[in-house]
C-alpha cells in the first residue's frame, strides 16, 4: 500500500501581489481590514522633535497633506487636513511647494499629481499605503467589463461614474469612455448629470456608494441594480439582467465601512437611549437605511459641529476620526461613540506613521527625493478629463 504524495503547485505570485498582501499573506484575504487595536506609541521618542525640525528646514518648499484618517501622531504635521479630494485641490493651489508629502493612501497622492503641476513632486511615506477599495478595480478587469457591455449592446448607452477612490488608471478609463468622477458628497449631482448623458451607469469601485446614492437619494429600487463581479464570467450576469439594469455596481467596498451591520446600529440604540446615528455612505444599504443620518467624512464634522451640547452620536466611519471628534467635542457635552463594538482602524490608511513621516521629511530635507508619485502623461490627461468634468457639475 502507497501513499499519495501531495503535488506542489508551481503558482508564482506576481510582483503586485507581493506588494499588497506580503509574501506570507493569504492571497484571497483583503487588505484594510486587520484590527489591531490601539495603535502604538512611536518607538523612538526623539521623532516629533525630529520630524519638526526637518519641516521647519524644507519651509515654503514642502506642503503637508493629511487625510482625516491618519494617526494624531502624523495629522500634527499637516498644513491642511481633510479628505481625498479637498487635499489634492489644496495641493493644486500651493503652486509654490515643490513638494507635496501627502499622508494618505496612494490613489490620493495620484490624484495629488495629476492635479499639481510638472514642477511639484508628491511624495507618499510608505509606498505600501493603498486602499483596499482602490485595488478591487484594475484597469484590465474593468476593460474585460466594458467587452462585456459591448457584447450585450449596451455600451453606448453606459456611462462611467467612478468614485474619487479609484486609481489613476480607473480615472483615466472614465476619462476616455465619457464618464466623470464623484465624491460621497457629490455622488447624486454625478449620477444626475450621467443619466443626462446616456441610459445606464457603470459605478466604479464602491457598490455601496452607487446603491445608496441610486436608491436613496435618486429613488430607483434595488431592482434597478445589478452586482458585476470582476472574478466571475462575464460578471456573474446575463445580458438580459444587465440590459435591464439602470445601474451596473461594481463589486468593491470598503473594508472598513463594509464592517458596520445592521446589529451595530440596533445594539447603539439598545446601549444608548436617544442616540443618533450618523454612518458613511459606503456602508451597506441596510445600514444606510436604518441610520438617522448619513454623509461624507466633512458632512460628518459640519454635522457634530452644528449639534447641540449633550446629544448623543453613534458614528459609523474610521475610528481615527471618531476618536479625534470625541476628544475635541467632549468639553461641549457631546457623547461620541464608534458604531461598532470592534476597534478596528484602516491599516493600510495607518501604515503612515510617524517614522514613514520622518524619513520622508529628513530625506527631503537633506536634498534627496523618495517615494515620488507620478502618473504618466496619458493616464493623467485623460483621468484629469473625467475631473474637470466633475469639476464642471452644476
Amino acid at each position: 500500500m502507497t501513499t499519495a504524495q501531495p503535488q506542489e503547485l508551481d503558482v508564482q505570485p506576481t510582483p503586485l501581489a507581493l506588494l499588497l498582501l506580503g509574501r506570507e499573506a493569504d492571497p484571497t484575504s483583503e487588505r484594510g481590514v486587520d484590527c489591531p487595536g490601539d495603535l502604538p506609541s512611536p518607538s523612538d521618542p526623539d521623532l516629533v522633535a525630529r520630524a519638526r525640525a526637518a519641516k521647519e528646514k524644507l519651509g515654503d518648499k514642502v506642503f503637508v497633506l493629511g487625510h482625516h484618517y491618519q494617526r494624531d501622531e502624523v495629522i500634527q504635521f499637516a498644513d491642511v487636513t481633510g479628505d481625498s479630494f479637498k487635499l489634492a485641490r489644496d495641493a493644486a493651489a500651493r503652486p509654490e511647494a515643490e513638494y507635496i508629502v501627502f499622508c494618505g493612501v496612494h490613489f490620493m497622492a495620484e490624484s495629488a499629481d495629476i492635479l499639481t503641476s510638472d514642477d511639484q513632486k508628491v511624495v507618499l511615506p510608505d509606498l505600501a499605503a493603498g486602499c483596499s477599495m482602490a485595488d478591487m478595480a484594475t484597469a484590465e478587469q474593468v476593460a474585460e467589463c466594458w467587452d462585456v457591455l459591448t457584447e450585450a449592446g449596451i455600451a453606448e448607452q453606459v456611462v462611467p461614474v467612478s468614485y474619487m477612490n479609484s486609481s489613476a488608471d480607473i480615472k483615466a478609463f472614465t476619462g476616455r469612455h465619457g464618464g466623470t468622477i464623484c465624491t460621497s458628497s457629490n455622488a447624486k449631482r454625478a449620477l444626475d448629470w450621467a443619466f443626462e448623458q446616456g441610459e445606464k451607469v457603470l459605478f466604479l469601485p464602491d457598490q455601496h456608494l452607487g446603491r445608496n446614492t441610486a436608491v436613496r437619494d435618486m429613488g430607483m429600487s434595488l431592482e434597478d441594480c445589478v452586482v458585476y463581479n470582476p472574478h466571475r464570467p462575464n460578471g456573474g450576469l446575463t445580458a438580459e439582467e444587465l440590459r435591464g439594469a439602470k445601474m451596473i455596481l461594481w463589486r468593491g467596498h470598503c473594508s472598513v465601512h463594509g464592517r458596520f451591520s445592521l446589529d451595530s446600529v440596533d445594539d447603539v440604540r439598545a446601549r444608548i437611549p436617544g442616540v443618533n446615528v450618523l454612518v458613511h455612505p459606503e456602508c451597506k444599504h441596510e445600514v444606510v437605511a436604518a441610520a438617522d443620518y448619513v454623509g461624507s467624512t466633512e458632512y460628518i464634522i459640519k454635522a457634530l459641529e452644528a449639534a447641540p451640547a449633550g446629544s448623543k452620536w453613534a458614528i459609523g466611519t474610521e475610528l481615527n476620526l471618531v476618536r479625534r471628534l470625541a476628544n475635541r467635542f467632549a468639553a461641549e457635552d457631546k457623547e461620541i461613540v464608534f458604531l461598532d463594538k470592534t476597534v478596528c482602524f484602516c491599516s493600510t490608511m495607518n501604515r503612515i506613521d510617524l517614522p514613514h513621516l520622518v524619513w520622508a521629511l529628513e530625506s527631503l530635507a537633506e536634498g534627496t527625493l523618495v517615494n515620488r508619485i507620478e502618473v504618466d502623461k496619458e493616464t493623467e490627461a485623460f483621468a484629469k478629463l473625467a475631473l474637470e468634468r466633475m469639476l464642471a457639475l452644476p
